[in-house]
C-alpha cells in the first residue's frame, strides 16, 4: 500500500478560493505544470522561492508514492517587456543590447537557472520544454481557436476576442475579476491600436522588420504570444485536463487567466482541476527590485559578496529559511531572519547526529507514532511546512531530553523516529546534511566575526596598526572586510 492511500491531502485551490480534498484524475498518478522562467537575466531570489515551493510539493507527492509527471517550461521567446501586448521581446532586447544571438542569451541564463537550482538541491522536472521548441503546436492551437470564432486577425497579428469568449464562458474566474469592471476601468483604444478591445490579448504577433526572433505562420512572419506557450506545452504533455497548474501569485492575472480562456476556447472545457499559487518574497520589509537596490541574487548570498547581509549563508540554510513560511504567505528576507534560520538549521542537524548515538530503553516517553502522523497532518493541510518544522523541533526537544537521560526511547521507536526525520528533512523539505563546507562556513563566520570585533576595539582605541593588520592578513587569505554604515561585513573570495 502506498502512503497516499491513507493520507488525506487538502490543497488551496485558487480557482474556488478554498481548500479542497485533493483527488487526482488518475489514481496514483499526478500531472503538474509550473510556469518556468523567462531566461533573459540571472534568476532572482523571488523566482527561486516559487520554484522551491513547487519542488517541495513535487517531493511530497513522490514521498507519498504518487507517480508524478512534472512539467516546468523555459520561456525563450514571446515574453514582451513589462508583460505588454506591444513592444520588444525580453530576450530579443537583451540580445540587441549585448550584441548577441538570442539563443546565446537563452543558453547563458538557462545555465545560470539550472546551476542555482542545483545548489538549492532541486529535483529536476520530468520534462522541461521550451517555447521555441513548440512553435508548431502553438500555431495549431491558434488555428483551432480561430476556427471556433474566438480569435481575429489584424495586420498580420492574431488576437483572442475576450468579449466574444465571455458571452459563453467566464473570463476572470481565476482572479475574481469581471470583464464589465475591466472595461469600465479601461481607457478608449488609441486609433492606431489593432485590437477590438483593450482586454484582447495576442495569440500571434506580427514581426516588424527589426524583430530578430520570428517564425513563419499562416498570418505571416511573427512570434507567439506569451500566454500561448503554456497552453500548448501543458496540454501536449499532460492532456487537455490535468491535475495541478502552479506558478507565482503575480501570474494569476493575466497570464493564467488567459491560459484558461485559450484552453476552454480550444478544447471546450476547463484545463486544470487545481490552481496553486506561491506568494512573493520581500527583503527588509520592501519589494525586491533592482531599481531601488533592494535586491540580492542567490549567488551573492552563498558567497557573502553583497552589501546587505553580514556574512555568507549556505543554500540549505536559505532553503530552510524559505520552508519556514507557508508557500502562500509573503516571506520577508533579512539578515536577522537568515541568522535565526542558520541556528535552527544546525540545531536540527545536530539533533539528527545525536539521535544516531543515543541508547535505547524498554519504554518510550515520546509518542513517536502520534508525532509521525502529526507531521503528515501538517503536510496534508495544503503543504504546511512551518507546522511541519515546528513538529520536527518537538522531536529535537525529546532527542535532547533522551540524551540527557531524562527520557527513554525504545529501539523500535528510535528506528521510526530516525526514518521519519530523514524522510521529512531530506526527502520532503529538500535540505542537505551538514557538509564540511556548511559546517566550516559556520565556524569560519564565528571566527571572522570575533576578529571583526577585535578590530573594532582596536580602532576605537586608535590602535590603527592592529586594526590594519587584522584587515590585511584576512585579505591575504581571501577574506575581504567591508566597512559600512551598518557595521563591518565580510566576503570570501
Amino acid at each position: 500500500m502506498q502512503l497516499y492511500q491513507n493520507q488525506h491531502l487538502k490543497v488551496y485551490n485558487s480557482l474556488s478560493g478554498k481548500k479542497e480534498a485533493f483527488k487526482p484524475i488518475n489514481e496514483g498518478h499526478i500531472g503538474m505544470y509550473v510556469c518556468g522562467p523567462t531566461v533573459y537575466s540571472n534568476v532572482h531570489l523571488g523566482n527561486c522561492r516559487t520554484f522551491m515551493s513547487f519542488d517541495m510539493i513535487f517531493r511530497y507527492f513522490k514521498h507519498l508514492g504518487y507517480k508524478v509527471r512534472y512539467v516546468r517550461n523555459i520561456t525563450d521567446a514571446g515574453h514582451l517587456v513589462d508583460d505588454a501586448e506591444d513592444g520588444e521581446d525580453k530576450i530579443a532586447k537583451k540580445a540587441r543590447l549585448e550584441q548577441l544571438e538570442p539563443m546565446e542569451v537563452v543558453q547563458r541564463y538557462t545555465v545560470d537557472f539550472h546551476t542555482i537550482l542545483q545548489k538549492f538541491n532541486f529535483l529536476p522536472p520530468s520534462i522541461e520544454p521550451t517555447a521555441t521548441g513548440h512553435i508548431i503546436e502553438q500555431i495549431e492551437i491558434i488555428k483551432d481557436i480561430f476556427e471556433k470564432g474566438f480569435a481575429y486577425e489584424a495586420n498580420g497579428s492574431v488576437y483572442f476576442d475576450v468579449a466574444k469568449f465571455n458571452k459563453t464562458h467566464e473570463y476572470g474566474k481565476l482572479s475574481g475579476r469581471k470583464l464589465e469592471d475591466m472595461i469600465a476601468n479601461t481607457r478608449e483604444l488609441a486609433a492606431q491600436d489593432e485590437k477590438k478591445n483593450p482586454q484582447d490579448f495576442a495569440l500571434w504577433k506580427k514581426a516588424e522588420p527589426q524583430h530578430i526572433m520570428r517564425w513563419p505562420s499562416p498570418w505571416g512572419d511573427g512570434f507567439p504570444g506569451w500566454h500561448l506557450e503554456c497552453t500548448a506545452m501543458s496540454t501536449k504533455y499532460l492532456g487537455e485536463t490535468f491535475d495541478i497548474h502552479g506558478g507565482g501569485m503575480d501570474l494569476k492575472f493575466p497570464h493564467h487567466e488567459c491560459e484558461i480562456a485559450q484552453a476552454e476556447a480550444s478544447n471546450g472545457h476547463s484545463p486544470v482541476n487545481y490552481w496553486l499559487h506561491a506568494n512573493m518574497l520581500t527583503m527588509n520589509g520592501k519589494k525586491m527590485a533592482k531599481s531601488t537596490g533592494n535586491n540580492i541574487l542567490p549567488g551573492e548570498i552563498f558567497t557573502g559578496d553583497n552589501k546587505i547581509l553580514s556574512k555568507a549563508f549556505s543554500p540549505s540554510v536559505v532553503r530552510f529559511f524559505m520552508m519556514q513560511a507557508h508557500y502562500t504567505s509573503i516571506l520577508d528576507l533579512s539578515n536577522d531572519a537568515l541568522l535565526a534560520s542558520e541556528k535552527g538549521y544546525f540545531r536540527l542537524m545536530d539533533a539528527l547526529d545525536t539521535l544516531k548515538g543515543i541508547d535505547t530503553g524498554k519504554t518510550s516517553d515520546f509518542k513517536v507514532a502520534d508525532w509521525r502522523q502529526e507531521c503528515y497532518d501538517a503536510m496534508n493541510d495544503d503543504f504546511n511546512t512551518p507546522i511541519l518544522i515546528a513538529k520536527l523541533f518537538d522531536a529535537v526537544k525529546h532527542i535532547n531530553l533522551i540524551k540527557e537521560g531524562k527520557e527513554q526511547l525504545t529501539a523500535a521507536d528510535k528506528e521510526t523516529l530516525e526514518a521519519t526525520l530523514h524522510a521529512f528533512i531530506y526527502d520532503v523539505l529538500g535540505l542537505e546534511g551538514k557538509t564540511d563546507t556548511g559546517a566550516g562556513t559556520n565556524k569560519l563566520s564565528e571566527v571572522v566575526t570575533l576578529l571583526i570585533e577585535l578590530r573594532k576595539d582596536a580602532r576605537d582605541n586608535k590602535d590603527f596598526a592592529t586594526s590594519d593588520k587584522i584587515r590585511d592578513q584576512l585579505a591575504a587569505i581571501g577574506i575581504q572586510l567591508k566597512d559600512g554604515k551598518e557595521g563591518t561585513t565580510f566576503s570570501v573570495s
